[in-house]
């Protein structure tokens, strides 16, 4: 991808090589380490299924983000990708919506303040 790669970012990358599809993935990693790492640290993105729970863990991002339907990102499992894997950008994610991310990956490794 030709544009910088920022935390918050939303992208389209595949996460394994022998992976068919890809899919959206949330940028984790500060801006710092975008800017320089081999590997970045991102939150993988899924099509929420009509119907599907969202577990306390997860997340919902939309249209607000540029995506075409609505995806769930689990907040408690982390991905490093090669920012050169990376093929589109569909968005950012909104301050709002960045705390609530923040809170889930917070209480899904059950870390302390």
């Amino acid at each position: 991808m030709s544009l910088p790669l920022k935390q918050w970012d939303v992208v389209k990358v595949r996460i394994n090589p022998g992976d068919r599809d890809e899919h959206p993935a949330l940028v984790i990693s500060a801006d710092e380490v975008c800017a320089s790492a081999p590997r970045i640290n991102v939150l993988y993105g899924s099509t929420r299924r009509p119907g599907q729970p969202v577990r306390p863990h997860q997340i919902v991002l939309n249209s607000a983000e540029g995506l075409d339907r609505a995806t769930l990102f689990s907040c408690g499992h982390f991905y490093q990708v090669a920012p050169g894997a990376i093929t589109g950008h569909f968005g950012n994610v909104s301050p709002v919506r960045r705390r609530e991310i923040s809170r889930k990956i917070i209480a899904a490794y059950r870390l302390t303040l």
